[in-house]
């Protein structure tokens, strides 16, 4: 296949919370699709943080993601605006091509939430990229 893979993006400011989730969904969802030569996934944040936050990483791991290696790193517009659908988490400011569909999300930052809040807001997020990637492969032609 000689088509340039679909390229998602999912931004916040630290690249720390609601973006790492994203992007581990994306990554199961892009596995489990069959789409990995299809999908390109970029995850970043406009003022990362140091680490993955820790509540983050304890309600990923009580749905079998390892997220305790990740590390926020920085996203530029160019970046973004080489994607297809750039997903923001309610917190970014981005001037990207008027050819990026940009949707902002909305989301609370986790970052200091109590657990049960860190669970809805990782239940959001899965609900919206198993919703991102139904439209990617309704895109692709597969079955």
């Amino acid at each position: 296949m000689s088509e340039d893979p679909f390229r998602v993006a999912f931004v916040c400011v630290q690249n720390a919370g609601r973006s790492q989730m994203s992007t581990a969904f994306a990554e199961r969802e892009r596995r489990e699709r069959g789409l990995d030569d299809a999908v390109e996934i970029v995850t970043g944040g406009t003022d990362p943080a140091d680490r993955v936050h820790g509540e983050v990483i304890e309600v990923m791991d009580e749905r079998g993601f390892d997220l305790s290696d990740r590390e926020p790193r920085a996203v530029t517009d160019a970046e973004l605006s080489a994607c297809d659908l750039v997903a923001t988490m309610g917190c970014s400011t981005l001037s990207l091509d008027a050819d990026t569909d940009v949707r902002d999300w909305a989301l609370d930052d986790p970052d200091g939430k109590d657990p049960d809040r860190v669970r809805e807001i990782r239940d959001e997020i899965e609900r919206r990229v198993a919703a991102v990637f139904d439209e990617i492969d309704a895109g692709t032609g597969s079955d």
